[in-house]
């Protein structure tokens, strides 16, 4: 996953602090990939020196906010009609990728699906194995199976952004969940009488 463009996606929503942004990736995600909290403002630095992301003030209680900047967002944007992968796992990718971008209530779902599916379909006809070597058919066959698998996960997406108000909905809003500050007092033990 790419965590810079994830974190410039999610922060499309509004300003954001660290904790939240790390806890908005999982959940946007479904639980996929796990990020240290360190790497988050690790890239959140990063950013800020690159001008995706600026500071925006902090919370009542004193937590940094972040915010895009014109760049950030445009960066953002881009990247969720990207199809292509800079790691070489179109499949990871694309799973992330279209997992964000249908949570987000303001990006067109429908044209990111239509990228993903032309994408998939034109892997699925550029395919050529050697007829003289079996691994080459095996990894033929591999590709093909993976493209529609690609294509059948597209189609489910698209199904549960059709039927928005049939089940649990794709869009979220920021999570107000609150870092935990300190260690709980441990429960008191009762002491009971000896006999």
């Amino acid at each position: 996953m790419s965590v810079r463009n994830s974190l410039l996606a999610v922060l499309t929503m509004g300003p954001a602090y660290g904790f939240q942004l790390h806890g908005e990736l999982a959940r946007r995600t479904g639980g996929r990939r796990s990020v240290n909290v360190g790497q988050i403002y690790g890239t959140l630095e990063r950013l800020i020196a690159q001008d995706a992301v600026e500071s925006a003030g902090s919370t009542a209680d004193g937590l940094p906010l972040y915010r895009l900047t014109e760049t950030g967002r445009t960066e953002a944007l881009s990247w969720l009609h990207d199809t292509r992968s800079s790691s070489g796992d179109e499949w990871n990718d694309m799973l992330e990728r279209v997992m964000i971008a249908s949570s987000l209530p303001h990006v067109d779902l429908a044209s990111v699906l239509d990228g993903y599916r032309s994408a998939w379909q034109s892997r699925l006809a550029a395919r050529t194995a050697e007829p003289d070597s079996g691994q080459g058919l095996l990894a033929d066959a591999a590709a093909a199976a993976q493209g529609r698998a690609a294509l059948a996960w597209l189609s489910v997406v698209a199904g549960l952004a059709g039927d928005q108000g049939a089940g649990p909905s794709l869009h979220r809003e920021l999570s107000a969940l609150r870092p935990k500050r300190g260690r709980r007092p441990a429960p008191a033990v009762s002491a009971r009488p000896h006999r």
